[in-house]
């Protein structure tokens, strides 16, 4: 159990670096100050381009797969696996996720002021939901193209995770990680919604402001 317990913690140590906040740094920039003031790849790719906000994102994508995959290997192969009931492998799995997501978004290095979660929920998405993934990622896919909006994008995306964790039988266990990604995502675009009803929230191709 002990050995358990050292996957969540290792998630949420590597889910708290702010990559988007060192790659700023590089160039003499705090990311925090400018564009959107925002830690993450979107951010970071208007204030440093596409070539270091690809690489951010998939960075931060990368916080959330690497651990949760890992558990589930672990949990699937290790001679100490067995030792952990069938029943907790899931929660497991989800809590490591949980956790890359939380410290990325809450990270302790930068006054718990950290990304917006999306990146890093993706990495967990997919290694939790495997094929199931492209669902959402079609939703975010469609709205994307209709609307032109990275936000509503993945707002929509989220809610869609979590109502195919209640739907779909097999994907049931996961259900407490659908919620929270749908809750999270909602609190952490909470000025993007404000906007979104005000009718100003900026589109893909526009100037925008601060947000």
């Amino acid at each position: 159990m002990l050995s358990a317990a050292l996957w969540p913690v290792a998630a949420f140590l590597l889910g708290s670096i702010p990559f988007g906040h060192l790659a700023a740094r590089l160039h003499g920039i705090n990311i925090r100050e400018v564009g959107s003031g925002n830690i993450g790849g979107a951010n970071v790719w208007r204030v440093l381009g596409w070539r270091w906000g690809l690489s951010v994102l998939a960075a931060d994508a990368l916080k959330g797969l690497l651990p949760t995959a890992g558990v589930m290997w672990w949990l699937a192969h290790s001679q100490a696996a067995p030792a952990i009931a069938p029943a907790w492998h899931a929660p497991l799995a989800m809590l490591t996720g949980a956790a890359a997501v939380l410290s990325h978004t809450f990270t302790p290095w930068l006054s718990f002021r950290g990304g917006k979660g999306v990146a890093t929920g993706l990495g967990v998405m997919l290694a939790l939901y495997h094929v199931w993934a492209l669902v959402p990622l079609a939703a975010f896919a469609i709205i994307l193209s209709l609307f032109r909006m990275v936000s509503l994008g993945s707002i929509i995306a989220a809610l869609t995770l979590a109502a195919l964790s209640v739907a779909v039988p097999g994907l049931r266990p996961l259900w407490p990680f659908g919620l929270l990604s749908a809750l999270l995502v909602l609190y952490t675009h909470r000025s993007n919604l404000a906007r979104l009803v005000a009718g100003t929230e900026p589109r893909i191709g526009k100037r925008r402001g601060p947000s």
